[in-house]
């Protein structure tokens, strides 16, 4: 691998909040180290098609501020061939692409990682995931939007929820990780939040639900992570009708709205300090890492460690959440 020259930057898997913040930081970052700066559209599937253009920093003005991702995004079973990576290894070499920013998540850099194995571009990782699921790193380019979009939908629940008495279970994203359901349950005074990473008592649920109405306390969201093992809020709320009839229980999916929206300040400052490291990463050789921010500092994390390693959720967070909902 020698110098890079000419670079190309791609957002692969599902789209984030602040994606866009993180190309324009890796274009105009890359444009004012006078290297070539290419944009590849529709992930590692435009790259096996060669759809790629090159940017210019007009490219990428009037973006920071919009949710989604310009150079678009979709999913590529022929990606994961090596025959597959082959074809778009020969597309970028027309170009003389000699560096590679994938922004994506867990997915995304174990595809990075068989590529770089493979050829001889060096690839580096930005994490851009709504689920803060990567080791690595405090924080994901789209969580904290993503977190404060199902904060905001939380709370308008909770009044419409206080003007029936009635208890909600409120489904959150996080197939595998339950970071957005935690995080918003905390900050929205959820009474229960339910995460693919604890073993789920329902018992235990109906119990509380019980005391509390002893108590007169009537209104009470549950937030569950859609990855839940008990089967995400529909079978939550299935069961707790069965055992707790007389409450008017009712179920709200937040789903891909989660997903949309103008990026926080906090994701834009993230995107645009990973998309400028990510550069000076590529030019200084350290190749085939990704960059994440630990205790508010660069951490270089090596491909292959990243897609092992998961993001733990720390215990005193499940202790907070039961003392401050008692």
């Amino acid at each position: 691998m020698g110098k890079v020259t000419n670079i190309a930057v791609l957002t692969s898997g599902g789209d984030s909040p602040g994606m866009n913040a993180a190309i324009r930081a890796v274009v105009r970052t890359g444009i004012y180290h006078k290297l070539h700066v290419f944009g590849v559209m529709y992930g590692y599937k435009g790259m096996i098609n060669g759809d790629i253009c090159r940017m210019e920093t007009k490219s990428v003005a009037n973006i920071i501020q919009r949710g989604g991702t310009i150079l678009k995004t979709a999913r590529s079973k022929e990606f994961y061939e090596r025959e597959g990576r082959e074809k778009a290894y020969q597309q970028l070499k027309k170009h003389d692409i000699n560096g590679l920013v994938v922004i994506g998540g867990d997915g995304s850099f174990k595809g990075a990682l068989a590529f770089s194995e493979e050829f001889d571009i060096p690839c580096i990782g930005l994490p851009g995931t709504i689920d803060k699921d990567i080791a690595g790193t405090d924080f994901t380019i789209g969580f904290d939007t993503a977190v404060n979009t199902a904060v905001e939908a939380i709370d308008k629940i909770r009044d419409t929820a206080d003007a029936h008495d009635r208890l909600f279970v409120v489904e959150v994203m996080g197939r595998d990780a339950g970071y957005i359901a935690l995080h918003s349950g905390i900050a929205t005074g959820a009474e229960h939040i339910l995460v693919p990473e604890r073993h789920t008592n329902i018992d235990d649920i109906v119990r509380a639900l019980q005391t509390n109405e002893r108590r007169q306390k009537l209104v009470n969201i549950i937030v569950v992570a859609e990855g839940e093992k008990f089967g995400g809020a529909t079978e939550v709320s299935r069961v707790l009708r069965e055992k707790v009839p007389h409450l008017d229980t009712r179920v709200c999916i937040l789903g891909h709205i989660q997903r949309g929206g103008s990026p926080t300040c906090s994701d834009r400052l993230i995107a645009s300090r990973l998309g400028y490291a990510a550069v000076q990463a590529l030019r200084e050789g350290k190749y085939n890492c990704m960059i994440g921010i630990v205790n508010n500092k660069l951490q270089y994390t090596p491909l292959n460690k990243a897609v092992k390693a998961r993001q733990n959720i720390n215990e005193d967070w499940f202790n907070i959440t039961r003392i401050l909902a008692s």
